[in-house]
């Protein structure tokens, strides 16, 4: 497996990792079991990065992932480079979404993710989201006091701005920006992934491949309607869904005709915008699994780009990535 280093920190890891949020039954019903199939399957393939959140089923998926750690014995910290993030509160009587980044909540919030890990250290901790009212230099004066305190061993940010990750690097070494980045979302390219390049910051690419678009079997309207995340999805609903199909048409007879899938081009494809892009595809399926990490080793040429960019090119998307709920919290910047 090609490995990239994650920020400054002079750790490697797998060029790509494992987004849990698949742990859980956000996209369709899923099982402990399968999970640890797919964590299995990637200790098989040399993958060794694993994101989490303290949010995905309510730590249902730190614990699945814990539960497979503990079956390891000694060997569970040496396996994976495990990320998990905090910041997002919902409030008990509306229910609605609310972003929180104060000390005291983010170090509670970490204990009680490395107790369902099973771990006494996290290597990789966000701020799942920002917390409008409180300033990014003061967060981040939080985390570099977790980082000296020895309960993280970097940290990162998700789905901020390029201006917001100026100011954070100038009060501490920033390991990892998380944003959604893949064929059908290229806002990325109007200013971070350039100024992740700058600050040598892993950018961390969640959905690569456009929540199945970029895939040889999209997912159905019936399928996305029955998934809580894509059911009010702009992307997902008539008649975006249908056009997204037949505009991906052509990106689907090109990795064919390439020689394969659809989602590992859409990996490949990736991982070739910059050194230090990692993508962090999840999947229920260990037949899936198996083609994401396919796409790591494919080398594509300048062409084989020019035709990936052709066939998709920028804008081609019908709908928002984000409904108006979908966007509290992550930073829009253009």
């Amino acid at each position: 497996m090609q490995q990239r280093q994650i920020g400054k920190t002079g750790r490697k890891i797998s060029a790509i990792g494992i987004g849990a949020m698949s742990f859980t039954n956000f996209y369709g019903e899923t099982s402990e079991n399968q999970s640890h199939d797919i964590l299995k399957t990637a200790l098989d393939y040399g993958v060794s990065h694993i994101d989490t959140a303290n949010v995905y089923g309510s730590g249902l998926a730190e614990q699945v992932i814990g539960n497979f750690l503990r079956k390891q014995g000694t060997q569970k910290d040496k396996m994976f480079h495990i990320a998990t993030k905090a910041g997002i509160k919902r409030d008990k009587d509306t229910g609605r979404r609310y972003f929180d980044n104060s000390p005291a909540y983010l170090q509670a919030e970490l204990d009680k993710s490395l107790a369902r890990l099973g771990l006494d250290h996290i290597d990789l901790f966000y701020i799942h989201r920002r917390d409008p009212n409180t300033d990014i230099e003061e967060v981040t004066e939080t985390l570099a006091a977790m980082v000296k305190a020895g309960k993280i061993g970097a940290f990162g940010f998700s789905e901020i701005s390029p201006t917001t990750l100026y100011k954070a690097a100038a009060i501490h070494e920033v390991a990892a920006v998380q944003s959604e980045y893949s064929l059908s979302v290229r806002s990325p390219e109007m200013g971070l992934v350039q100024a992740t390049a700058d600050l040598d910051v892993s950018l961390v690419a969640f959905s690569p491949v456009g929540r199945s678009l970029l895939t040889d079997r999209p997912h159905s309207f019936e399928t996305a309607q029955a998934a809580p995340f894509l059911k009010p999805n702009p992307r997902f609903n008539k008649p975006n869904l249908s056009a997204n199909i037949a505009a991906t048409v052509g990106f689907r007879e090109l990795a064919k005709e390439i020689g394969m899938s659809a989602a590992a081009l859409a990996i490949s494809w990736l991982l070739h915008k910059g050194p230090h892009i990692i993508p962090i595809p999840g999947t229920r399926s260990v037949n899936h699994f198996r083609e994401l990490c396919s796409g790591v080793e494919k080398r594509l040429s300048a062409e084989d780009m020019r035709r990936i960019e052709t066939v998709l090119p920028i804008g081609w998307a019908h709908g928002d990535r984000y409904s108006v709920a979908q966007w509290e919290g992550a930073e829009r910047y253009c």
